[in-house]
């Protein structure tokens, strides 16, 4: 299986991963891998902009890793803003077993945050030489997803919360592979 979160930076996405990761395995025994897309940006991917074409190619490359790691039995979660419908949809058709997982915060609430001072720095004047000018969902677009498979809102619900919606959809599937009798569909 694979996990496609996206949203926009500072809603919550590492965190909610992270503690996927951890209670999955746990309390489930399911083996998680996160592909936090920070980490790839600077290794991987580190050739890549911030251009739309760039950002696709971007989630190409997880996608590949996540599909090695799925065809493992391991439960691959790709944690990147993920701006772009286009690139999602392009991973569901590609891979199976992909799931994708809306991690939604208002953005007046993500300024408020600022967890890496991104929005701070995109909203510095156009002449200012440390303006960033291609922040998705600010001054670069976001695509909200049209129907993901979940959605959670981490302005409603604490970030605990929302990994457990997310474990459910993980063992639901698990489960509904197990009783159909199908191989493991990650």
């Amino acid at each position: 299986m694979i996990i496609q979160l996206c949203g926009m930076s500072g809603a919550g996405k590492t965190t909610i991963s992270d503690i996927v990761q951890r209670k999955a395995a746990k309390l489930y025994g399911i083996r998680v891998a996160v592909i936090d897309g920070d980490v790839y940006r600077r290794t991987l991917n580190r050739d890549l902009g911030y251009s739309k074409q760039d950002r696709i190619e971007n989630i190409k490359r997880l996608g590949k890793v996540a599909y090695q790691l799925s065809r493992k039995g391991i439960v691959a979660i790709i944690s990147a803003i993920n701006p772009y419908r286009d690139a999602r949809n392009e991973l569901k058709r590609k891979y199976p077993a992909v799931k994708e997982v809306f991690i939604d915060c208002p953005l007046e609430v993500l300024i408020e945050r600022d967890t890496k001072g991104l929005y701070k720095k995109a909203s510095l004047p156009e002449d200012h030489p440390d303006k960033l000018k291609n922040l998705s969902g600010l001054n670069d677009p976001f695509e909200k997803p049209e129907d993901p498979d979940l959605h959670l809102r981490t302005d409603r619900m604490e970030t605990d919360k929302c990994a457990q919606q997310l474990i459910k959809l993980i063992v639901e599937d698990t489960s509904a592979d197990l009783i159909s009798g199908s191989p493991k569909s990650t």
